[in-house]
């Protein structure tokens, strides 16, 4: 079990609390042991975990580097220090914030920073594509501010820009949000800036799901069009849990107010120090290769789908993930969800544009590649999981031990070995 934690003493943990350390090797077990295609998980590296286990957790430095209220910051100043500048570097930003606890508390910052209670934003809807925190009733963001959504065209299934130019003309918003969960295409981020210049808007860009491709070169940048990016460290990204804000020069000293002391009190000085880690991996000519092979086995993955009956949305991907319309195979998104689970698949239900089930039914499935392709899998791998996909979802069933499950998940079992998650140690 030493390869549990890379860089920690898991022998000293599973002395003193053998629960939680059954819970952890089971949960690398898990990952080992079947595919992992929910689009908005990766497997940070050994050296980002260790640096999240490392004793920087112990430190408390409210503030800013050089600008603390606590004392004894000296070398956590350095961590921080070389995470801003890193990933200004990576992404050609003015400034970057690296304090945000998550992509939601990212988000929150840049609302703090831009917005007054009550004032308007302009977003995706959360059922074509968006975020909780893009001004659903059921977010802080819809509670809190006037939140006005466009979608995606009926035909194309791909963001309506002439209705976000309309309703931003209509409603004049402060801001202006492109990004979301499940837009499988690229966005135009040139169209957005004019729409935003035109009614005076702030353009805000939640690069969340899709900027560790932006840092491997895959897809074009939001960084020069927008005002503000916010985004996740996870993800295609492959860092730690966590969030950060890339904003130009002008909006530095409102993004850095409004993450501290605004909407956070101390930052979690490991995870940033392991977000610094993540920002140097991201500038190597390997993960831009890994950003390539991420985006070339989505199509692949997409269109393999598609051919077994399993419609794509927009009719393929330009990004890591893919969404799937299942009303052709006469199966529901829950339903496609528990059958892929019980043969070893990991996705997700979700809903798809124009959704005639409610959410938490839907009629749809969102994968993605990028675990499938940190284990090494290409595109010869993408079309037998395409075909694994189908079979379990069109004539599996949500019990471990049906037939089909089982002949799945032991194909499976063979895949997954070929290409292990966390491979273990020569010594293990």
């Amino acid at each position: 079990m030493s390869d549990t934690f890379y860089g920690s003493d898991f022998e000293a943990l599973e002395a003193f609390d053998p629960e939680i350390s059954s819970v952890l090797t089971g949960e690398l077990d898990r990952l080992r042991g079947g595919l992992q295609l929910i689009a908005s998980e990766n497997f940070s590296s050994p050296e980002v975990l260790t640096a999240l286990g490392s004793t920087l957790s112990n430190k408390y430095a409210e503030g800013y580097p050089g600008r603390r209220y606590y004392g004894g910051c000296s070398e956590v100043d350095k961590a921080e220090s070389l995470a801003i500048e890193r990933c200004k570097s990576l992404f050609g930003a003015d400034h970057a914030n690296v304090q945000p606890h998550s992509g939601a508390s990212a988000n929150q910052a840049v609302y703090g920073a831009f917005l007054k209670p009550g004032e308007t934003i302009l977003a995706m809807s959360l059922p074509h594509g968006g975020h909780l925190t893009h001004g659903t009733k059921v977010s802080f963001s819809g509670k809190w501010f006037d939140a006005v959504h466009y979608g995606v065209d009926k035909d194309s299934e791909d963001i309506d820009y002439d209705e976000v130019e309309r309703l931003a003309k209509e409603h004049r918003p402060k801001v202006l949000l492109a990004g979301g969960s499940a837009i499988p295409r690229l966005i135009d981020f040139a169209r957005f800036r004019a729409i935003a210049d035109e009614v005076g808007a702030i353009f805000w860009v939640d690069a969340a799901h899709f900027i560790g491709l932006v840092a491997g070169g895959a897809i074009p940048s939001p960084v020069p069009y927008a005002d503000v990016v916010s985004f996740t460290t996870h993800k295609v990204l492959r860092g730690p849990r966590s969030g950060a804000i890339v904003c130009t020069e002008q909006h530095r000293a409102a993004i850095d107010k409004a993450v501290f002391p605004m909407m956070q009190g101390g930052p979690q000085m490991h995870t940033i120090a392991a977000k610094a880690v993540n920002f140097k991996e991201c500038a190597t000519p390997e993960y831009a290769a890994y950003t390539r092979q991420v985006v070339a086995n989505a199509k692949v993955l997409a269109q393999g789908l598609g051919e077994h009956g399993i419609r794509p949305t927009t009719g393929g991907t330009d990004t890591h993930l893919s969404l799937h319309d299942l009303q052709g195979v006469l199966v529901t998104g829950v339903d496609a969800e528990a059958r892929c689970d019980a043969a070893g698949i990991t996705l997700n239900k979700n809903a798809i544009p124009f959704d005639p089930q409610k959410p938490n039914i839907a009629s749809g499935i969102r994968v993605g590649t990028p675990c499938v392709t940190t284990q090494g899998m290409g595109e010869e791998q993408m079309r037998t999981i395409a075909g694994l996909i189908a079979r379990a979802v069109v004539d599996g069933d949500a019990d471990p031990e049906h037939p089909v499950s089982r002949e799945v998940r032991a194909q499976v079992t063979d895949l997954v070995e070929a290409f292990p998650a966390y491979p273990r140690p020569a010594s293990a």
